[in-house]
Protein backbone atom coordinates (compact mmCIF):
# COMPACT_ATOMS: atom_id res chain seq x y z
CA UNK A 1 0.00 0.00 0.00
CA UNK A 2 1.20 3.56 -1.00
CA UNK A 3 1.50 6.34 1.41
CA UNK A 4 -0.56 9.41 1.01
CA UNK A 5 0.83 11.73 -0.98
CA UNK A 6 -0.27 15.94 0.32
CA UNK A 7 -0.69 18.09 -2.71
CA UNK A 8 -0.44 22.20 -2.60
CA UNK A 9 -3.97 23.72 -2.10
CA UNK A 10 -3.78 24.47 -5.78
CA UNK A 11 -2.80 21.19 -6.96
CA UNK A 12 0.42 22.36 -8.26
CA UNK A 13 2.97 21.09 -5.97
CA UNK A 14 3.21 17.94 -4.24
CA UNK A 15 4.78 17.02 -1.16
CA UNK A 16 7.80 15.71 -2.35
CA UNK A 17 9.16 19.10 -3.78
CA UNK A 18 8.08 21.93 -5.99
CA UNK A 19 7.19 20.78 -9.51
CA UNK A 20 5.62 22.94 -12.63
CA UNK A 21 2.40 22.57 -13.50
CA UNK A 22 0.28 22.42 -16.71
CA UNK A 23 0.19 27.22 -16.53
CA UNK A 24 3.79 27.40 -15.50
CA UNK A 25 5.01 25.14 -18.17
CA UNK A 26 2.31 27.18 -20.77
CA UNK A 27 3.21 30.64 -19.29
CA UNK A 28 7.18 30.26 -19.68
CA UNK A 29 6.71 29.17 -23.05
CA UNK A 30 4.56 31.71 -24.47
CA UNK A 31 7.15 33.97 -22.88
CA UNK A 32 10.21 32.28 -24.59
CA UNK A 33 8.07 32.82 -28.10
CA UNK A 34 7.39 36.25 -27.38
CA UNK A 35 10.89 36.91 -26.52
CA UNK A 36 12.30 34.97 -30.04
CA UNK A 37 10.28 36.66 -32.23
CA UNK A 38 11.97 39.95 -33.34
CA UNK A 39 9.54 43.03 -33.14
CA UNK A 40 8.79 44.00 -36.43
CA UNK A 41 8.72 47.95 -35.57
CA UNK A 42 12.61 47.09 -35.29
CA UNK A 43 12.61 44.43 -38.17
CA UNK A 44 11.59 47.31 -41.05
CA UNK A 45 13.84 49.83 -42.27
CA UNK A 46 12.54 53.37 -41.24
CA UNK A 47 12.27 56.35 -44.21
CA UNK A 48 15.47 57.71 -42.86
CA UNK A 49 17.31 54.60 -42.51
CA UNK A 50 16.19 53.58 -46.36
CA UNK A 51 17.56 56.99 -47.68
CA UNK A 52 20.68 56.58 -45.69
CA UNK A 53 20.91 53.20 -47.29
CA UNK A 54 20.28 54.61 -50.51
CA UNK A 55 23.03 57.89 -50.39
CA UNK A 56 26.00 55.80 -48.01
CA UNK A 57 25.00 58.73 -45.39
CA UNK A 58 25.30 61.60 -48.26
CA UNK A 59 23.64 64.46 -47.53
CA UNK A 60 20.28 65.01 -49.46
CA UNK A 61 19.47 68.41 -51.24
CA UNK A 62 15.47 70.16 -51.43
CA UNK A 63 15.33 70.66 -55.20
CA UNK A 64 16.18 69.54 -58.93
CA UNK A 65 13.41 66.87 -58.88
CA UNK A 66 9.65 66.54 -59.20
CA UNK A 67 7.27 64.18 -57.58
CA UNK A 68 4.09 64.25 -59.29
CA UNK A 69 1.47 61.97 -57.42
CA UNK A 70 -2.26 62.51 -56.95
CA UNK A 71 -3.17 64.01 -53.85
CA UNK A 72 -6.13 62.00 -53.15
CA UNK A 73 -6.42 58.49 -54.03
CA UNK A 74 -9.79 56.31 -53.96
CA UNK A 75 -7.64 53.05 -53.86
CA UNK A 76 -3.99 52.33 -52.65
CA UNK A 77 -3.73 49.26 -54.98
CA UNK A 78 -2.37 51.51 -57.77
CA UNK A 79 -1.19 55.01 -57.30
CA UNK A 80 0.22 56.57 -60.54
CA UNK A 81 3.75 57.94 -59.63
CA UNK A 82 6.11 60.24 -62.11
CA UNK A 83 9.61 61.47 -61.14
CA UNK A 84 11.52 64.12 -63.64
CA UNK A 85 15.06 64.99 -62.38
CA UNK A 86 16.24 68.73 -63.77
CA UNK A 87 19.48 67.36 -66.02
CA UNK A 88 21.15 67.75 -69.05
CA UNK A 89 21.57 63.60 -69.15
CA UNK A 90 24.78 64.21 -71.08
CA UNK A 91 28.03 62.08 -70.65
CA UNK A 92 29.75 64.43 -68.26
CA UNK A 93 26.43 65.56 -66.49
CA UNK A 94 23.29 62.54 -65.86
CA UNK A 95 21.24 61.13 -62.97
CA UNK A 96 22.11 57.46 -62.02
CA UNK A 97 20.00 56.56 -59.62
CA UNK A 98 16.30 57.53 -58.39
CA UNK A 99 15.25 55.88 -55.49
CA UNK A 100 11.00 56.23 -54.78
CA UNK A 101 10.43 55.59 -50.13
CA UNK A 102 7.51 55.98 -48.39
CA UNK A 103 6.76 56.31 -44.65
CA UNK A 104 4.09 53.83 -43.89
CA UNK A 105 4.55 51.18 -45.87
CA UNK A 106 5.67 47.74 -45.06
CA UNK A 107 8.82 48.61 -46.75
CA UNK A 108 10.22 51.78 -46.87
CA UNK A 109 12.39 51.67 -50.14
CA UNK A 110 9.74 51.30 -52.95
CA UNK A 111 11.98 51.20 -56.02
CA UNK A 112 15.41 51.91 -57.50
CA UNK A 113 15.87 53.25 -61.47
CA UNK A 114 19.09 52.91 -62.55
CA UNK A 115 19.34 55.53 -65.48
CA UNK A 116 22.35 56.80 -67.65
CA UNK A 117 23.55 59.37 -70.47
CA UNK A 118 21.79 56.99 -72.99
CA UNK A 119 17.76 57.37 -71.40
CA UNK A 120 17.97 60.81 -72.78
CA UNK A 121 15.46 61.85 -70.33
CA UNK A 122 15.40 61.82 -66.24
CA UNK A 123 12.58 60.73 -65.87
CA UNK A 124 10.35 57.81 -64.67
CA UNK A 125 6.43 56.54 -64.05
CA UNK A 126 5.12 53.83 -62.39
CA UNK A 127 2.25 52.79 -60.54
CA UNK A 128 2.77 51.71 -56.77
CA UNK A 129 0.45 50.31 -53.39
CA UNK A 130 0.24 52.59 -50.57
CA UNK A 131 -0.61 50.90 -47.46
CA UNK A 132 -2.21 54.28 -45.90
CA UNK A 133 -2.08 58.17 -45.96
CA UNK A 134 1.84 58.59 -46.12
CA UNK A 135 4.35 60.87 -47.80
CA UNK A 136 6.39 59.75 -50.59
CA UNK A 137 10.30 60.73 -51.08
CA UNK A 138 11.82 60.77 -54.39
CA UNK A 139 15.46 60.99 -54.12
CA UNK A 140 17.69 61.15 -57.32
CA UNK A 141 21.66 60.48 -57.40
CA UNK A 142 23.55 62.91 -59.87
CA UNK A 143 26.98 61.92 -61.92
CA UNK A 144 28.67 64.38 -59.35
CA UNK A 145 27.38 62.47 -56.28
CA UNK A 146 25.32 64.90 -54.96
CA UNK A 147 21.86 64.22 -53.95
CA UNK A 148 18.02 65.90 -54.68
CA UNK A 149 15.21 65.08 -53.35
CA UNK A 150 11.44 66.07 -53.39
CA UNK A 151 8.41 64.88 -51.41
CA UNK A 152 4.40 64.70 -51.66
CA UNK A 153 2.09 63.97 -49.75
CA UNK A 154 -0.69 61.48 -51.03
CA UNK A 155 -4.23 61.06 -48.87
CA UNK A 156 -5.34 57.37 -49.47
CA UNK A 157 -9.32 56.18 -48.56
CA UNK A 158 -8.56 52.47 -49.31
CA UNK A 159 -5.63 51.54 -48.30
CA UNK A 160 -3.08 48.13 -49.72
CA UNK A 161 -0.34 46.41 -48.61
CA UNK A 162 -1.68 45.27 -45.55
CA UNK A 163 -0.93 41.60 -45.45
CA UNK A 164 2.02 40.61 -43.43
CA UNK A 165 5.15 40.24 -44.38
CA UNK A 166 6.64 37.65 -42.16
Amino acid sequence: MKAPTTRHPAGLEPAGGPSLGRRAVLAGGVGIIVMALPLRALARPSLQEAVAGFTGGAPVNAGRVKLTVPPLVENGNAVGVTVEVESPMSEASHVRRIGLFNEKNPQADVAVFRLGPRNGRARIATRIRLATSQTLLAVAELSDGTYWSSEANVIVTLAACIEDLS
